[in-house]
């Protein structure tokens, strides 16, 4: 029914020495954790050399580069019009049945059609859809100690994917955002309650920055921004201490560690933005996981509306009564600057924050066009 465009290949590469070639099928046998392997030696042929053989425990990141082999696309054979310009990424190691039912609750009420608590319509093109069910995603991440990553799933309710972990320790299920590359059976730990004792003990006793950096800053892992060196990419991170995630939390999206003070640690988002945010605020390192779900195409208008997703009609082509660019004769809005139905501009630059109330927390505003083309190059 679907073949696979290889406009390039988001496949994990692994290493040619740890496949097991048999009937045209490899079959990979991973170390996940410091090991010791025995070979012989070249030199007399008998004796044996330990090698060290010690691996991150999760798998690398996919190489999306232009000297890599990028990601793969599925197209499907045109049996009928809708499907003939469908487009979605290949993504294998997704979980293909339904979610954990205890972290989940059913998305109803008014919500689901863009109403607030009193009926009226706060988000506009909203309505139908298919049922869905809500996921507890821990954007938090307090609890100490290793977890396992049992399954990565697509989430309904958000682009990026998610992952569901079990703690080592208690057993506890939860779901958390899944970061880029993290699969199936990697280990992944949060340090926001603090260091551990073997981890202390391991130092001697005494924080080295260097030492902490190498064995906590693993993508996956949750720690304080001071914890975390300088460079490093992030995502799912928090404002202060004691809240959760609410910076870079969408689909490929990342921040990065430019300084840190005695107060505060400054990054930088995507949009060129650049923040403060409090030295104590969590963050997560890696980038959020489908990072090239903006690639699909959905094909056809219905599955829009499978999305919960409103057709958007044009001011211009409304009557006079329902937006201030309808009426007239053709296509006329009376030579009037675009506004929004309720007549706020919605085009030139036009600022809606008050001057007298600035954000304190930026540093660097990001770039905003001012209703003029941006030039190419800078």
């Amino acid at each position: 029914m679907f073949s696979i465009q290889p406009l390039s290949l988001l496949l994990r590469q692994r290493p040619v020495a740890s496949c097991l070639l048999t009937s045209g099928k490899a079959i990979a046998q991973w170390p996940r954790f410091a090991s010791t392997t025995e070979v012989p030696n070249p030199t007399t042929g008998s004796d044996s050399i330990p090698i060290s053989t010690f691996t991150a425990p999760f798998m690398p990141p996919p190489d999306r580069t232009s000297k890599g082999r990028g990601f793969q696309m599925i197209t499907y054979k045109p049996r009928t019009p809708g499907v003939r310009h469908l487009k979605r990424v290949f993504t294998p190691w997704v979980w293909k049945g339904g979610p954990f039912l205890p972290l989940t609750f059913p998305k109803k009420g008014q919500g689901k059609g863009g109403r607030n608590a009193s009926g009226r319509v706060t988000v506009r093109h909203r309505g139908g859809g298919h049922k869905r069910r809500i996921r507890t995603v821990d954007f938090m991440r307090m609890a100490p100690g290793p977890h396992v990553v049992d399954r990565i799933e697509r989430d309904p309710n958000r682009s990026g994917h998610i992952a569901l972990v079990t703690n080592q320790k208690t057993g506890i299920k939860s779901y958390i955002l899944a970061a880029d590359g993290v699969r199936a059976g990697d280990v992944v730990q949060s340090y926001r309650s603090g260091i551990p004792d073997d981890l202390l003990a391991s130092m001697g006793g005494v924080i080295d920055p260097g030492v902490l950096a190498a064995k906590t800053a693993w993508r996956g892992n949750c720690l304080p921004l001071h914890m975390i060196p300088v460079g490093t990419v992030i995502h799912a991170v928090g404002s202060s201490s004691v809240g959760g995630a609410v910076f870079c939390r969408s689909a490929g999206t990342y921040a990065t560690v430019i300084s840190k003070g005695m107060k505060h640690v400054i990054i930088r988002l995507q949009s060129g933005e650049v923040r403060r945010v409090s030295k104590d605020a969590p963050a997560t390192v890696g980038i959020v996981s489908n990072s090239t779900w903006h690639h699909r195409q959905h094909g056809k208008a219905g599955r829009k509306r499978w999305l919960n997703i409103r057709p958007t009609v044009r001011g211009l082509a409304m009557n006079a009564v329902d937006h201030p660019h309808g009426g007239g004769r053709g296509k006329s809005k009376g030579n009037r600057h675009p506004v929004s139905p309720w007549g706020i501009p919605t085009k030139s630059g036009y600022k809606t924050r008050p001057k007298n109330k600035p954000n304190k927390w930026v540093v660097t505003e990001r770039e905003r066009n001012q209703g003029k083309r941006r030039i190419k190059g800078s």
